[in-house]
């Protein structure tokens, strides 16, 4: 069953809300005036960029400053031609916005009627019964398809997407306004530090940050506490085993591993010590440290960096320091 979503959770009212992504957020306002002065939807837009850096809600302030309806999917959800079509049609009033997640799962069959049907905007429909075929043809609407893998789109869908936006992970400065957000909006009372200390561990990441204060919370009310303290978020990250750069016990014996070894590492070696798939070790374990400047990845394997094995090494290197590091 393809999984459609209207819920109304608190999401930035306008585009002019939204914290970070300074450049997309630029062109999607240039797109949604010019689709104003000329009474048509926006554009079928894809984005990309790592998990958690906002397209979902990106998309929901979307059809919020369209005024339209928001129908969501996720892309391994759909498994045929027949529930592909039921989704296109479910677009209505105007301005509507038909979002799919992850639409790098889309089958090559189904990204290929996916593409038919946004070119020709219509959809078959086989009636069994009457042994017939009858065209329905598809009121305007916004496709918006999101993913961490675009290689994964075929070439022709991805041509038909008429505007491109590359998210990046965000900076901690601007973490910690998406968190103050948060914070205001849900009436929580924080000590002055915790943010930050959240946002240096959360990888340029909102969704991280954002689970981590939850975390934190849930650590201050075990205790009878309101306000979150700094003494709140040590305690928590001494549970979820998370060092000063906010690595967990897997990465941190990836390092250790690589350590060990005065010449790059294969995958497959370093995945059997970690007792983990190679594909969820490159994927998963690996992509913070890339980002980060600890990791070196190459076609002779894996390798610490310097800074890699100073972190190893216990240096002495402040969080904040690495972070903005590896966001250059």
């Amino acid at each position: 069953m393809t999984s459609i979503n209207q819920n109304q959770e608190a999401i930035p009212p306008t585009l002019n809300h939204v914290i970070g992504q300074e450049r997309v957020i630029q062109k999607l306002r240039v797109a949604v005036e010019s689709s104003f002065a000329d009474a048509e939807a926006l554009p079928h837009t894809i984005l990309t960029g790592p998990a958690g850096t906002g397209k979902t809600m990106l998309s929901k302030v979307l059809a919020k400053e369209m005024a339209g309806e928001f129908f969501e999917a996720l892309g391994q959800t759909i498994t045929s031609v027949q529930t592909l079509n039921g989704l296109l049609m479910c677009p209505v009033l105007p301005n509507s916005v038909l979002f799919i997640d992850e639409a790098h799962e889309l089958t090559p069959s189904i990204q290929v009627a996916l593409y038919k049907a946004l070119e020709e905007r219509c959809v078959f429909v086989t009636n069994e019964q009457r042994q017939s075929v009858q065209k329905l043809d598809l009121r305007p609407f916004t496709l918006i398809l999101a993913t961490t893998d675009p290689q994964g789109l075929l070439q022709p869908l991805r041509d038909r997407m008429k505007l491109h936006c590359q998210l990046r992970r965000y900076s901690i400065e601007d973490i910690e306004l998406i968190l103050a957000q948060k914070i205001n909006q849900l009436g929580w009372e924080v000590g002055e530090g915790v943010l930050h200390q959240i946002a240096v561990r959360s990888f340029g990441t909102p969704r991280l940050a954002l689970r981590l204060m939850e975390s934190i919370r849930r650590t201050a009310r075990s205790l009878g506490d309101t306000n979150l303290s700094v003494h709140h978020a040590k305690a928590t990250f001494e549970v979820e085993e998370l060092d000063e750069a906010g690595l967990n016990s897997d990465e941190r014996q990836y390092l250790t591993i690589l350590s060990e070894s005065v010449r790059p590492m294969r995958l497959g070696v370093i995945a059997s010590r970690l007792g983990q798939p190679p594909e969820a070790v490159a994927k998963v374990v690996e992509s913070n440290l890339l980002w980060l400047g600890l990791l070196d990845r190459s076609d002779r394997g894996r390798s610490l960096t310097p800074k890699g094995m100073d972190h190893v090494r216990g240096s002495k290197v402040l969080s904040t320091q690495i972070i903005q590091e590896g966001e250059q």
